[in-house]
């Protein structure tokens, strides 16, 4: 079975080889987040469905708004050194919803209606 995204496939593979080294390290379940959007990356590499697309767009904003107000708690507290920045759930919480948002607007692509 060949897939219909490469490019989604390998940052799924990636994403979710992250979060089971994460919980493997840590033995915490904090690595299932990125576990789940890995694996829901790689089965969107494989089917490449809109509907799939646009409920995983959705899914991300929802959320990278609650890491996004989990980070804005954090702020008074973290330390401005590079580790700190992107170890923190603001930074991972804009990331999802921008991404949650390119995941919408790549779901009305002519390249996933299969319009030439």
């Amino acid at each position: 079975m060949r897939p219909n995204s490469w490019i989604t496939l390998i940052l799924g593979l990636g994403l979710a080889i992250l979060g089971i080294y994460t919980i493997a390290a840590y033995i915490s379940v904090v690595g299932a987040l990125p576990l789940a959007i890995g694996a829901s990356l790689v089965y969107l590499g494989y089917s490449g469905g809109r509907i799939a697309t646009l409920v995983f767009g959705h899914a991300c904003i929802v959320v990278g708004s609650a890491l996004l107000a989990w980070g804005i708690y954090l702020l008074p507290y973290s330390q401005p050194t590079l580790s700190q920045v992107f170890a923190r759930p603001l930074f991972w919480g804009l990331f999802s919803i921008f991404g949650g948002i390119c995941a919408n607007l790549h779901g009305y692509c002519n390249c996933i209606r299969r319009e030439k």
